[in-house]
């Protein structure tokens, strides 16, 4: 009997909880309850992503900070696009980059964020608002997240090209790619993207193998070679693909590419060994080959950096007390602690003011002003990342993000580019 009582008890405060959450949701009221703020501690969140950004450290913190237990699964990007499109119900946050973004959404499977209920949203870096870093700066070619940040309507999947109340996902890490080098090995200086074809590193020279990253960075080696001048490397014609897959099979058959690797650790490895002196790379990994002791430069070319971004979107199944949770964890997300994190493995966060009260003066100088380290530079988990005295590869936050001459992108003939794109690396 007592048992009984007991259940029925639970019963009703569950109840309770749940129309709290959706009247808080609702906005009907404010400030939460004490039954909801004690029960959004028992919600899980799904989460799935790369493992750029699903990291154990961020949902540890979440856990401690909000009571909210974030289930986190890292993919490579291929997989994410495919579990985002066809298991909408097998996660709640979809962790996924805008290239990503352009494909999914107007699948359904997302429902847009109101940037009333966003805590930072005035503050995010204008780049994912306007597509301009500063008033000043011209838009990148390519899939810019401005142009998949809005739809038009709560109810819409169609992308707004105008900045509306209704946002795609949240921005949460982004950075500036160019490629790394091993400064010791490649004997002699290093400008252009053309470099990554140079006959002197045949054999050892590695690109990215995501169609549509490495695609990407094929077209600005074959535009720096002056084989062709794209009307929008983000947005190639057939031609064009023809054209740069072209270029990258040829090399292929002379023996140019020694490898074509997917995943962050492959890429530490093909530049810790030495197999690979000049590479597709991304700046954490840059890092990482640093940290062994091997010298490794992320280089700045005259043409500009490849640039991506990446978000947090809300499955379109959640509502109630779990979408309430979703909100507060973004909105924690924002505040500050996890920004520092990003930035101290080289990323750059969304909401920078906030990161930067978690960051040392000193460390803030290093990863954002480019200046050089007053002291030891670590890595979030304390290791030595840089030693003192070091400046970042390619300057301040406004010298790299300033100077993105295209975004990873989706074209319209994304379904001939990946499928060239395969032919080149089965070729």
């Amino acid at each position: 009997m007592t048992t009984s009582k007991r259940v029925t008890r639970r019963t009703m405060l569950k109840s309770a909880a749940a129309v709290g959450g959706a009247l808080a949701g609702s906005g009907a009221i404010t400030g939460f309850p004490t039954i909801w703020a004690q029960n959004i501690k028992d919600v899980t969140l799904r989460q799935f992503g790369t493992g750029v950004s699903n990291l154990n450290a961020i949902a540890e913190k979440c856990k401690q900070d909000l009571g909210i237990t974030l289930q986190m699964t890292a993919l490579d990007s291929d997989a994410v696009t495919q579990r985002a499109i066809t298991q909408p119900d097998s996660y709640d946050i979809a962790d996924i980059e805008y290239w990503i973004c352009k494909k999914v959404y107007p699948r359904g499977v997302l429902q847009p964020m109101n940037t009333k209920k966003l805590k930072y949203f005035e503050q995010i870096v204008p780049i994912f608002i306007t597509g301009k870093l500063t008033p000043e700066s011209h838009i990148a070619q390519g899939t810019a997240p401005h142009t998949v940040s809005f739809v038009e309507s709560q109810s819409s999947h169609k992308f707004a090209k105008h900045p509306t109340e209704w946002f795609t996902m949240v921005p949460t890490i982004y950075n500036a790619d160019t490629l790394g080098i091993r400064p010791d090995l490649v004997g002699r200086k290093i400008g252009n993207w053309k470099d990554l074809a140079d006959p002197a590193f045949n054999g050892k020279a590695s690109i990215l193998n995501i169609p549509s990253i490495g695609i990407m960075d094929a077209a600005m080696m074959c535009e720096s070679m002056g084989v062709i001048k794209y009307g929008d490397k983000g947005n190639m014609t057939r031609h064009e693909i023809d054209v740069t897959v072209g270029v990258l099979t040829d090399l292929k058959k002379k023996g140019h590419w020694r490898a074509f690797w997917k995943t962050f650790d492959e890429s530490v490895n093909l530049m810790v060994s030495g197999e690979v002196v000049i590479q597709s790379m991304w700046s954490p990994a840059v890092a990482a080959v640093r940290s062994k002791g091997v010298k490794c430069v992320y280089q700045p070319l005259a043409e500009g950096y490849r640039s991506w971004g990446g978000g947090l979107g809300l499955a379109k199944h959640l509502s109630g007390i779990q979408l309430d949770a979703a909100y507060e964890y973004i909105n924690w997300y924002l505040s500050g602690w996890v920004g520092a994190y990003l930035n101290r493995q080289g990323y750059y966060s969304a909401v920078l003011d906030t990161a930067k009260k978690y960051m040392q003066p000193y460390e803030w100088a290093f990863w954002m002003e480019g200046k050089p380290a007053e002291k030891d530079i670590l890595s979030p988990e304390g290791k030595v990342m840089e030693k003192a005295g070091a400046v970042r590869d390619g300057g301040s936050f406004y010298e790299r993000m300033g100077h993105v001459a295209c975004w990873n992108a989706v074209m319209d003939e994304d379904k001939y580019m990946v499928q060239k794109w395969n032919e080149f690396i089965a070729a």
